[in-house]
């Protein structure tokens, strides 16, 4: 793959109907080329269970934050791997694994590294403070276990808790969405640093507001339904959600070259 030089992104205004079209998209990708989906999305399942082994198995749960880490480090190249494909089915070219995993271990020496390093201090701060927001409403609670006495957050600090805590974690979630929704593939297909591509994916959530925050509460809720089955739904909801994030792309960024 030849990435392009970038001359100026500009903008574009996106409706409902370009989420639409965007997913349908996805859809048509997924369909065409699955077995690369569901390798891909393997990594987040694989990763799911064991975050969720190390929470739930007695002892086991200083494994929660390594292994919650692996997927704001790895994340953003299994993702390129969902771009690229999709960039390839756009534009024609054939299909193999080598060439898509060449795309992807090239991304070591661009700017995927440096989105992946800021995404990984959004992770370290907002657990950092999550830990705060606990510690100041149930830090009498300290020594219940919340993991098998669960009426601790019936309290009333337990409620405010949770209230601030989820309000909290919006803001964050929302200003993180904000400046990746295009920044990766983006990155993926044109030569940029990785502030202008954070800037203009941040420009793309301004410019059309209501569409692109419904495009993220409707990530975090099908990621939802597909983590309740064991995970098992990831394989199917990633791969089209990462196939729909590109042709979203295209659509919200244009290039003046």
């Amino acid at each position: 793959m030849s990435h392009k030089q970038a001359d100026r992104p500009e903008v574009l205004h996106v409706e409902f109907s370009d989420i639409r079209a965007s997913l349908a998209a996805g859809w048509r990708d997924f369909l065409q080329a699955p077995h690369y989906g569901l390798f891909f999305a393997c990594f987040y399942v694989v990763g799911g269970w064991l975050i969720y082994w190390s929470v739930t198995g007695q002892g086991q749960l200083w494994w929660t934050l390594p292994a919650a880490a692996g997927f704001p480090i790895l994340g953003p190249f299994i993702a390129c791997g969902l771009y690229e494909v999709s960039r390839r089915l756009e534009a024609g070219e054939p299909l193999n694994w080598h060439q898509v995993f060449g795309v992807i271990f090239r991304q070591k020496d661009r700017q995927v590294p440096s989105m992946a390093a800021v995404i990984v201090v959004f992770f370290l701060f907002w657990n950092f403070l999550s830990h705060m927001i606990f510690a100041l409403f149930l830090g009498n609670a300290t020594m219940t276990n919340v993991s098998s006495s669960l009426a601790v957050f019936a309290t009333p600090e337990g409620i405010t808790m949770l209230a601030v805590g989820t309000t909290v974690g919006a803001v964050f979630a929302t200003l993180l969405f904000s400046l990746t929704v295009v920044s990766l593939p983006m990155l993926l297909e044109r030569e940029v640093d990785f502030v202008t591509a954070m800037l203009t994916s941040f420009a793309v959530v301004t410019e059309s507001p209501l569409v692109m925050l419904g495009w993220g509460a409707f990530i975090g809720g099908l990621l939802f339904i597909g983590m309740l089955p064991g995970f098992l739904g990831l394989f199917a909801v990633l791969p089209i959600l990462g196939h729909a994030t590109w042709h979203l792309y295209r659509r919200a960024v244009s290039w003046n070259v």
